[in-house]
């Protein structure tokens, strides 16, 4: 995901266009605020990235892949289902419990509370690959769009005012503030899980460090990139099916990769649809998690694709 080490270190990598730095610099003056963003944003990106050698240590079970699966998909519909297409976009509805359950699942993904993200990414739609877009690969590179951008200082603030629909609802408003108590609950959790499933059932190879690295340090780390994708990849690489004032673009493998985000180009057309795959060969696991909530009651009033928009012959009853 084009992971330039040295953009991830305040003070020595810098915007060459711009001359803004990446990270704020480290020198001896530097301010108190360069210190917050370094134990903010530098320090913990390092050191999750880091933490995946211990993989090497703590060698490979089956069982500890299929957990490290199994949370990807369930952190991934957190920021796919509800982070992107129900808080951003209001493309379908449920009760106040399913969405702070969603919300959780989305901060427990490391990826900001539910109000800062949703927040850039409604500003992201405003001035989509335009100067203003924080993570346009057009307007600031490939390294900048892909994460470089959280380590300025303009991706600190939660603008409010975009999210005011959101921010009327207390917990939301608690889990952003607290966006680091899903992350702690997710890795002891996984930690004691494997301490006591490696000495009860033996037979499953695993353990509570296998299980931290695999299913919580790898996959944030994957979970992390793969998201960071949609804003550079599907924005430089892939086919567009429709035409858009900016330059996203569909890419099967972000596609696959990201729970039906990758289908980009299609999102960027028509935002509100709670389906991104526009053709039935487009998978989009996000909405099927989605339809699936609608069936046993849990989710309601679905935007599916405007037929106009629909890109196979074949018709979809997903299609108005």
């Amino acid at each position: 995901m084009d992971h330039v080490v040295s953009s991830m270190f305040r003070g020595i990598t810098r915007d060459r266009d711009r001359g803004d730095p990446l990270i704020a610099t480290a020198s001896a003056g530097h301010s108190e605020l360069a210190v917050k963003r370094f134990l903010k944003f530098t320090f913990p990106y390092i050191a999750v990235h880091l933490s995946c050698l211990f993989v090497l240590t703590v060698g490979f079970s089956w069982f500890a892949l299929i957990v490290s699966i199994l949370v990807y998909l369930t952190r991934g519909i957190g920021i796919t289902g509800f982070y992107h297409r129900k808080f951003s976009h209001h493309a379908f509805q449920t009760g106040r419990v399913v969405q702070f359950v969603g919300a959780w699942l989305g901060a427990s993904a490391a990826q900001g509370g539910p109000l800062w993200w949703v927040a850039h990414h409604r500003r992201h739609h405003k001035v989509s690959d335009e100067q203003g877009d924080l993570h346009s690969p057009l307007v600031e590179g490939f390294g900048i769009s892909h994460h470089g951008w959280l380590a300025r200082s303009n991706a600190d603030p939660t603008h409010v005012k975009d999210v005011e629909d959101l921010a009327r609802y207390p917990e939301l408003c608690w889990l952003d503030r607290n966006a680091w108590i899903p992350i702690l609950s997710t890795a002891f959790g996984l930690l004691f899980a494997g301490i006591a499933i490696g000495r009860l059932f033996p037979w499953t190879g695993t353990n509570g460090p296998q299980l931290v690295i695999w299913a919580f340090f790898l996959n944030t780390v994957l979970l992390w990139h793969v998201t960071f994708a949609v804003n550079s990849v599907c924005h430089r690489w892939g086919k567009r099916h429709h035409e858009t004032t900016d330059d996203s673009r569909n890419n099967w493998l972000i596609g696959v990769m990201a729970l039906g985000e990758g289908w980009h180009n299609n999102h960027h057309r028509f935002p509100g649809t709670s389906r991104h795959g526009f053709k039935r060969s487009q998978v989009d696991f996000t909405h099927l998690v989605i339809r699936t909530l609608a069936r046993v009651g849990l989710a309601r009033d679905l935007h599916p694709v405007p037929a106009r928009l629909w890109l196979s012959s074949k018709p979809s009853r997903w299609t108005i």
